[in-house]
């Protein structure tokens, strides 16, 4: 039994997800320590509580230790054959809370990808929060570039949901990964087109308005390539996403609307996202980053650039390493930003 010490690094989540899904993976058990201990509600929480419930099903585990609040956790799964490492089937999980939906599913995703067969995974709670990846993140930028080492697997968006109300949902369709390709993302490429939409539900229509005129004026950004969006959401919501689409892959940048904060404010959070992006020519964001390792550990391996890894990016290198060996390697390049390489580690 692996042992991990869930306040290493970074600390958050991200450890509890990558473990879980290599545990099962691997067929190796492992037992997680002081989860989260250093964020301000320590231990699991509900997205995190129904992330080891869902990967458990998935994989067929035993699991310890999975209550709310819970820092300590063993999951114990099934010996790894083809057939084990992850149970085709259709699944619905619901989180209860406005807790992250996108997070969910990266924990079972790559379980699912070596199941026999096809799984359809529905997956209720928040789908836009401030911590956490919007689904639009998954359709745009994650998901294309793992079709590419050839994972075929598509999300849908069947409703918004927004903290603190959540009651939004997804729906994935996860195919067995039966061919693996290399990755190799060095160039964006050509710029194809950008876009932003601002979402509003529940909300006075002046917030998307004003999110969208500060947008246009600190990007310089024309009236057509600004919308405004009314959505349907079980509590008040907003978020201002923006696109940018170039040869090689789509890069995401998301900002979410909270209490006390002003629409203008919003609106500059996206912006210097998108601004910050744009300062190097690296294709791939620190979110996208992070998101590469484990798929491309379990695939074929690949390379990619990107601006200096975030700590959470390394801490999820680390516990890979756990589990596959030193598989990811970060080299500092002459212009500042960064080659990640990812050797194949397949199970």
């Amino acid at each position: 039994m692996i042992t991990i010490d869930g306040s290493a690094g970074e600390g958050g989540g991200q450890i509890l997800r990558t473990a879980l899904a290599l545990s099962a993976i691997t067929g190796t058990p492992v037992r997680i320590e002081r989860i989260r201990a250093r964020r301000p509600k320590p231990g699991l929480q509900r997205q995190h509580l129904v992330a080891v419930q869902a990967a458990a099903r998935v994989s067929g585990a035993q699991v310890g230790g999975a209550e709310l609040n819970s820092c300590e956790l063993e999951f114990t799964p099934q010996e790894p054959t083809s057939a084990l490492r992850g149970i085709a089937g259709t699944y619905e999980f619901d989180i209860g809370s406005a807790g992250s939906t996108t997070l969910v599913l990266q924990t079972v995703l790559p379980i699912l990808l070596h199941a026999a067969g096809p799984s359809t995974v529905t997956i209720r709670g928040g789908t836009h929060n401030g911590m956490s990846p919007p689904v639009e993140f998954l359709q745009d930028s994650v998901l294309p570039v793992l079709r590419g080492v050839g994972i075929d697997a598509a999300v849908e968006l069947v409703r918004h949901g927004f903290y603190p109300a959540g009651g939004g949902a997804l729906r994935a369709v996860i195919q067995p990964w039966s061919v693996r390709a290399p990755l190799s993302l060095l160039e964006r490429g050509k710029v194809i087109d950008r876009h932003a939409d601002v979402l509003l539900a529940n909300l006075p229509a002046h917030v998307a308005s004003r999110e969208a005129q500060a947008l246009k004026h600190a990007l310089h950004w024309s009236h057509r390539e600004v919308d405004e969006h009314e959505v349907e959401a079980h509590g008040p919501g907003n978020a201002v996403l923006a696109r940018l689409r170039f040869a090689n892959l789509t890069a995401r940048f998301t900002a979410v609307g909270e209490v006390r904060k002003t629409a203008e404010a919003v609106a500059a959070d996206c912006a210097r996202q998108i601004e910050r992006y744009l300062e190097s020519d690296a294709p791939v964001c620190e979110h996208l980053a992070d998101q590469l390792l484990l798929p491309l550990a379990l695939g074929a391996g690949g390379r990619f650039r990107t601006g200096e890894p975030s700590e959470h990016t390394r801490t999820n290198a680390a516990i890979i390493a756990r589990f596959l060996g030193e598989v990811v390697a970060f080299t500092k390049q002459a212009d500042a930003t960064w080659l990640v390489e990812v050797a194949a580690r397949p199970v």
